[in-house]
């Protein structure tokens, strides 16, 4: 039973519920007729009752199928994929001895050539240009025609010109780092010195006497003496934060990028980290493992979280962050529950490897000249928890805050989160700060949560659904957004994912694949004015239901193909070849 059922807007003096609700087929028959409610009722009556009849047994034989998870064998086409016809960046970057690799570039070099096969201009004006006084892609712009003069020269307004994304954004990997990574030349002095003595300790004493000072043999350095190499930084002289009472947007694999917390930031997130990131593939200098760490200037109060099952890499991962990257603090994942993480020992796995998660906690304690956190769940198995036992322990071990997620691995999403084992959890951990976490999809649902006595609350799946969650939580209010302030959201979301990702052809077609990654979270969304009973329930599905305009309607589609009309709002057509299906499937309902 659909316990949100609609019922008419509260300020429209009480309609009928029938006015909202709908079924499947007229649903779809509405936006298919651009909100045309007589045409999209213009077929017989038996033929929509069949239809009705057969949506009805193919949901049904969904259900059967039970399901769940990611979409593992989707199609996946990468942004570049839709560029096939690249200009030189030599030529964007105006180098004087041209391009590096001469002849053998397979990139084109002629201007002319490139214009003549670029594709049209998405738009007429160019956020970059607006924002900053110049854009940065020039002529592959998409929407170039705002900033390109004659002989195709790229424009720049002096008057407006202000700092550019590479200085408003920070944690890059430097070119030198990766090469030294990849040709494994960076040492780990601290976390080599930590691992011995871990060695030789395992073998005749309990890792609890770890912090017995030994004697350590003599480093040979270069260059200058620093108080760091006389005296050890002690627990006490270590960055300190105050995390109680915040709310903590979730790090969040994939839709917790960059753009989307400079969102959440304006709503009001006070804590934001990173999405997970794989401590052997930042060891190896990867790229795109390294993009997940960029910080952007208005995240003040902005964490990492590493993912690892042994001590060697974690510890040396967290000293190389702790050298090369600005963070105020570093978070451990022990609470992923996917069987590629959970399957190594990572993850929800480091929660019966105590052995070897103490060993971490504590290696990278001594590395770290920032608060290591932690996130954990209730346990691995539904009926078995695990956190109770841990959290004591932790707090042995020098963790600064605990995030615990009520719900097992098993559990996944599928299940309403346990507050009063949060709250027993809450008291066990102090004087640790513990944040709660799970099921936060109003500020009613935030106030129930801070009754447990948790020290604060991170919200994950209620902030891809609404934003504008954290507002509410910190105004003590429900927010009847309407469709067009939502539209606004979205092209906000877009012009930060041009400003971080490009607007060439691939930085467009990557902000619209994280747009419509977004949009299979948003779509669950039910403004307030339809409700029936308020606040929404995040693991309640929704009947079909009309909105009070057809934008709103839209929104409401879970279809893939209304998520890339409204991509094409604010992006721009789709190219010839596109195509796209959500990583993550709707199973977190009933």
């Amino acid at each position: 039973a659909a316990a949100a059922a609609m019922a008419a807007a509260r300020g429209a003096g009480g309609s009928d519920v029938s006015r909202y609700v709908t079924t499947k087929e007229k649903f779809h028959a509405f936006l298919a007729a651009g909100g045309n409610a007589e045409e999209a009722s213009g077929e017989p009556e038996l033929k929509r009752r069949k239809l009705d009849d057969d949506a009805q047994a193919e949901d049904t034989q969904q259900d059967k199928k039970g399901m769940k998870g990611q979409n593992k064998s989707r199609p996946h086409m990468k942004p570049h994929s839709y560029d096939d016809r690249r200009l030189c960046p030599s030529l964007l970057q105006g180098r004087e001895n041209g391009c590096f690799f001469g002849e053998k570039c397979k990139f084109i070099h002629d201007v002319t050539d490139y214009m003549s096969t670029k594709p049209a201009d998405l738009g007429e004006q160019c956020y970059l240009y607006d924002t900053f006084g110049r854009c940065a892609y020039g002529i592959t712009c998409r929407f170039a025609g705002a900033h390109t003069g004659p002989d195709f020269k790229n424009l720049v307004n002096k008057e407006s010109e202000t700092p550019t994304t590479s200085e408003t954004v920070r944690n890059y990997l430097h070119k030198d780092l990766q090469r030294r990574l990849r040709k494994r030349q960076v040492t780990f002095t601290r976390s080599e010195t930590y691992l011995r003595r871990l060695t030789h300790h395992s073998t005749i004493t309990p890792m609890l006497t770890l912090t017995i000072a030994t004697k350590t043999p003599l480093i040979k350095t270069v260059g200058p003496l620093t108080d760091a190499d006389v005296i050890k930084l002690r627990p006490c002289e270590k960055k300190q934060v105050d995390f109680r009472d915040k709310l903590y947007l979730a790090p969040l694999t994939t839709c917790g990028n960059l753009p989307f917390r400079r969102l959440c930031k304006r709503f009001g997130a006070d804590i934001t980290c990173g999405e997970m990131a794989m401590c052997t593939n930042l060891l190896q200098g990867q790229a795109s493992e390294w993009a997940l760490l960029k910080r952007h200037h208005t995240e003040d109060l902005f964490g990492v979280q590493l993912e690892g099952c042994f001590p060697d890499t974690m510890t040396r991962c967290a000293e190389l962050l702790s050298e090369n990257i600005d963070v105020d603090f570093v978070d451990i994942n022990s609470g992923c529950p996917i069987d590629l993480v959970y399957r190594k020992g990572g993850g929800c796995g480091l929660m019966t490897r105590t052995n070897k998660f103490e060993q971490i906690i504590r290696g990278m304690n001594s590395v770290l000249d920032v608060p290591l956190t932690v996130k954990i769940r209730t346990g691995v198995q539904q009926n078995c928890n695990l956190a109770h036992k841990l959290i004591p322990e932790m707090k042995k071990w020098g963790v600064s805050l605990i995030t615990l997620h009520g719900r097992s691995r098993e559990q996944r999403y599928t299940k309403m989160a346990d507050w009063d084992y949060i709250s027993t959890c809450s008291r066990l951990a102090s004087p640790v700060p513990l944040f709660g976490n799970g099921d936060i999809l109003s500020y009613e649902d935030a106030m129930k949560a801070r009754e447990t006595g948790v020290s604060g609350i991170m919200v994950a799946r209620g902030a891809l659904i609404k934003p504008w969650l954290f507002t509410e939580i910190k105004e003590g209010r429900h927010w009847d957004i309407s469709s067009g302030e939502r539209l606004d959201v979205l092209r906000d979301f877009t012009h930060y994912g041009l400003e971080h990702w490009g607007s060439d052809t691939q930085g467009v077609e990557k902000t619209r694949n994280f747009l419509l990654e977004w949009l299979s979270f948003t779509c669950r969304y039910i403004p307030v004015g339809l409700l029936e009973r308020v606040p929404q329930k995040i693991n309640e599905r929704p009947p079909y239901y009309l909105g009070r305009d057809y934008l709103e309607t839209l929104m409401a589609s879970q279809h893939v193909d209304d998520w890339i009309k409204i991509s094409e709002m604010l992006l721009g057509s789709v190219p010839k070849n596109f195509n796209f299906l959500p990583k993550h499937k709707a199973s977190a309902y009933k």
